[in-house]
């Protein structure tokens, strides 16, 4: 049943009196539109929106017809909310510092003018200034990875996922990787490490049983018809109590006692020493070198915080190799990641002022205290803004880390909560968290026992956070 009284036939607005697309256009909006959108395009949002008039004076929904000017404000607004980019900026404040859906790592300021510069600008990407000859995109961070890995030689392709791929159709192309059952991993988006063996053209064969794996099993697996051992770090699960796996050292030892080469896959990998921010230990890569790996990959936008990519890294024989593969051109890194890349890399040069200068890193080491004192300093002003039908708190909260890196590890974090004031509201939440979510730059939070949190450890930039949260239309 209509929620309304249709207004009668002979009380409507005649359609004769609707204003053409010509008068609309020479209104003071209408040459607006035109030159901010184009004519074209204004043109036919004018058309959209006198169609949309002429559908309501049918349906018995207007008394009047509106003037031309409010035509005009009425097809600028539609090509405004047109015109906005589908990959836009937002403020990420659900407490997951590495969130895949929001881009994961925020790149250093290094880095973006790295990035800039290389889109404005010609570059010798694959050109030797030194020789005027042809050169090699990886040289710009080969000897960066070598120095700060200490492996013999590196390759970049554009993710980790990609690396791995190559890195098994290369070595284990028609033959068998040998790989426990419990390293069998699934990443996002149902990825999971058997299609990409499977799709690399290598042979799976598993060892052990899910929760535990002994060095035996590895030995009883190694056949003449083996091409590679792999090592997965379970960088996004973990398995607890009853375990065992075999350590990489050990794993080294057995795979080069029959002559094949060890690959070690630390996924999220880093080049940083987590301990000193306070966190638990993740393995890095210098030492997964150090252990014995023939060849290690790990990720570029995770906890090395730079741009997506993958890198290999390890013996100098079996990354020529690697780079032979007709596969590796496919994955390539192009000139503005390769920059950016380059870039961040060189931040890890100076290990005692990284975490100040890296996003990543200054994010994970922000402590509690300054940003519950950040939530204390806005929670006023937010209040303000969502008027009475919502209460504001500082609450205490818990961050992780995200993108499968240490999953387990929570960050004592702060942040606001936020509530209906009256009898709680699921649907009411839900309608802020959309309407949030339709701001300029978007408010991306969580809903969790019964309030809207906003975590505020990835927030830095508080005087855009209120001025894009002013503009906000409050469900009804």
């Amino acid at each position: 049943m209509p929620a309304f009284e249709p207004i009668a036939p002979e009380l409507r607005p005649s359609l004769r009196d609707l204003p053409s697309v010509d008068l609309v256009l020479r209104t003071p909006g209408g040459q607006l539109a035109v030159d901010r959108f184009g004519r074209l395009p204004a043109t036919l949002a004018i058309r959209v929106a006198l169609d949309e008039v002429r559908a309501c004076v049918l349906a018995g929904q207007l008394a009047s017809l509106p003037t031309p000017d409010h035509v005009a404000l009425a097809a600028a607004d539609a090509l405004e909310h047109g015109a906005r980019a589908s990959l836009r900026p937002v403020f990420n404040l659900t407490g997951t510092v590495l969130h895949t859906n929001l881009g994961r790592a925020l790149l250093a300021e290094e880095a973006v003018e790295a990035a800039v510069a290389a889109m404005r600008s010609a570059v010798a990407l694959e050109y030797d200034l030194a020789t005027g000859r042809r050169g090699e995109r990886d040289d710009h961070v080969r000897e960066l990875l070598i120095d700060l890995t200490g492996a013999e030689d590196a390759t970049v392709v554009n993710n980790n996922a990609a690396a791995v791929l190559l890195v098994l159709n290369t070595l284990g192309a028609g033959r068998e990787a040998v790989v426990s059952r419990g390293e069998l991993i699934e990443i996002g988006g149902a990825f999971r490490m058997p299609d990409i063996m499977a799709r690399a053209g290598v042979r799976l064969v598993e060892v052990g049983t899910t929760n535990r794996t002994h060095p035996k099993d590895y030995v009883g697996a190694l056949t003449e018809a083996t091409g590679l051992v792999l090592k997965v770090h379970t960088s996004n699960y973990r398995i607890e109590g009853f375990t065992r796996e075999v350590r990489a050292v050990e794993l080294a030892e057995i795979a080069h006692a029959r002559g094949v080469p060890l690959v070690n896959d630390l996924g999220s990998g880093t080049l940083y020493d987590l301990t000193r921010l306070g966190l638990a230990h993740e393995p890095t890569v210098r030492e997964a070198v150090a252990e014995g790996a023939d060849i290690v990959t790990f990720s570029g936008d995770k906890l090395l915080g730079g741009p997506q990519t993958g890198f290999i890294v390890g013996r100098a024989d079996l990354i020529e190799a690697i780079n032979r593969n007709p596969m590796k051109r496919a994955l390539r890194v192009d000139k503005v990641r390769l920059a950016a890349l380059e870039a961040t890399l060189r931040l890890y040069r100076d290990p005692e002022r990284l975490a100040a200068r890296l996003p990543t890193l200054r994010l994970l080491a922000r402590g509690r205290e300054a940003i519950a004192s950040r939530a204390a300093a806005l929670a006023g002003p937010v209040a303000n803004i969502l008027g009475e039908d919502f209460t504001v708190d500082v609450a205490l909260c818990a961050s992780q880390i995200g993108s499968g890196a240490l999953p387990l590890e929570t960050l004592p974090s702060a942040g606001l909560a936020i509530r209906p004031a009256g009898a709680a509201s699921g649907g009411l939440l839900n309608a802020l968290a959309a309407s949030l979510r339709d701001i300029p730059v978007p408010v991306v939070g969580r809903i969790t026992e019964g309030a809207l949190l906003l975590d505020l450890r990835c927030l830095e930039d508080e005087a855009g956070f209120l001025d894009s949260l002013s503009q906000l239309v409050l469900p009804a």
